[in-house]
């Protein structure tokens, strides 16, 4: 039987619905994004099985000739929305945004498969060369001398734009003296004090500046670009699709496709060794052109239990920093560790829970044995949109939505939790 909730989560989804792709939320975000498209398909796979299909075909379908995802893809101009395409200017049909987005997608084809009929195998067959480009766009691109650890070359190809884990990085990015005038949109739409600062902004559109002059030439950007961190989320969620695309090659038949993503696998095991910060004893953000950690435990740590990394000494170490984490808010888990200085409850990535964010870590702790941490984060989660609603994110003290409202990937987290066919392991 649907819950109220359940069926208020279905109607975001169809309120958001463009037509074969999906808006986050309407006049704050008009375009359709990389990973809160793969987010909506997990949302209508509750419902309507050929719609979370189409959302991801539909994705896809502005991929990139390298194989790249990008982060945004301008469908319908709305010329209010900044930066739109004349800041990226990417050159390509549709227009696009210059980077991209944590992996999400292969992981969600994966689940719709698992949940679905030789149908399903047949579209993923037609998606799974773009998925496999997908993740070897990552570690060609993203990690040009194959250490098994790649880089994100903007903040917001983290999908957590402004978190502290990236302020040691952008501390050294002068902004640059030809950065036109300009009006931000989400400012306009919510309260600036749940948005990233302008001085941040300034710094965004100086490293956008630098790849539009290089022609989006990822290799000089990786290398020479202003910017260049590992970051575990998006290290995490890759070695999570990597091995989701594994088990979907080998239900096709991919033999040669499956050898490469087994090596991939295995250099990433190693490699995100080198985000682990022993001084605090966690998976942090780290500074790929100067060594340093950010120093702090967002919530992007937790995901190494969603990819299987680490030790188990280190996963012990983490489901500590998780527990004491828990303890100090009401709501958790907070984007970032409300112990430490740095944490502000109401700013974007800077604190606030996010329940996409959630969903991932409570299934990965769930599959390692951390059944009760995971039951806790997917409660509290659920409690959050029965209190606040369909928000962006949320305040982890009080509880009070922030952000865009009726927002498609919150809504879908509600759907994936409720549904019958969902795959989360959370208790």
């Amino acid at each position: 039987m649907q819950t109220q909730m359940t069926l208020e989560a279905m109607k975001v989804l169809k309120a958001n619905d463009r037509g074969g792709f999906t808006i986050p939320t309407p006049a704050l975000y008009p375009y359709q994004w990389n990973w809160d498209s793969a987010f909506a398909s997990l949302g209508f796979a509750a419902f309507d099985h050929d719609r979370a299909w189409l959302e991801l075909e539909t994705l896809f379908e502005a991929q990139w000739a390298d194989g790249m995802v990008p982060h945004i893809v301008f469908r319908r101009n709305d010329p209010e929305y900044f930066p739109g395409p004349a800041i990226w200017q990417s050159g390509t049909s549709p227009a696009t945004s210059g980077h991209s987005q944590p992996a999400v997608a292969a992981s969600v084809v994966w689940k719709l498969v698992r949940n679905g009929d030789r149908t399903d195998a047949k579209r993923a067959a037609r998606l799974f060369p773009k998925l496999h480009a997908f993740s070897k766009w990552f570690h060609d691109m993203r990690d040009p001398d194959g250490t098994g650890l790649v880089g994100i070359i903007h903040p917001w190809e983290s999908g957590r734009d402004n978190c502290p884990d990236w302020d040691l990085a952008m501390d050294r990015v002068k902004v640059s003296d030809k950065l036109a005038p300009y009006k931000r949109r989400d400012t306009t739409h919510v309260d600036p004090q749940e948005r990233p600062s302008t001085q941040q902004y300034d710094k965004f559109l100086t490293i956008i500046e630098f790849g539009r002059e290089c022609g989006w030439d990822h290799r000089e950007i990786a290398r020479n670009g202003p910017f260049f961190m590992g970051d575990p989320g998006v290290q995490f969620i890759l070695m999570r699709a990597d091995r989701d695309l594994l088990l979907l090659a080998q239900l096709l038949g991919e033999r040669e496709h499956a050898s490469e993503i087994e090596g991939w696998i295995a250099r990433s095991a190693q490699g995100c060794q080198q985000l682990w910060d022993a001084k605090i004893g966690c998976f942090c953000a780290r500074d790929l052109k100067t060594g340093d950690f950010s120093g702090g435990i967002s919530s992007a740590s937790m995901l190494a239990f969603y990819a299987g990394a680490g030790t188990a000494e280190q996963r012990r170490q983490l489901a500590a920093h998780a527990a004491g984490i828990l303890k100090t808010v009401r709501y958790g888990m907070p984007s970032w560790d409300p112990r430490h200085e740095k944490f502000e409850a109401k700013r974007y990535w800077r604190g606030p829970v996010w329940a996409v964010m959630n969903y991932m870590i409570a299934e990965g702790m769930a599959e390692h044995g951390e059944k009760d941490l995971a039951a806790h984060i997917k409660a509290d989660t659920l409690a959050l949109i029965e209190k606040s609603g369909f928000c962006e994110y949320f305040d982890p003290l009080t509880g009070a939505g922030l952000g865009g409202g009726q927002f498609t990937w919150t809504a879908a987290i509600q759907l994936a939790w409720s549904s019958k066919t969902s795959t989360s392991r959370a208790a």
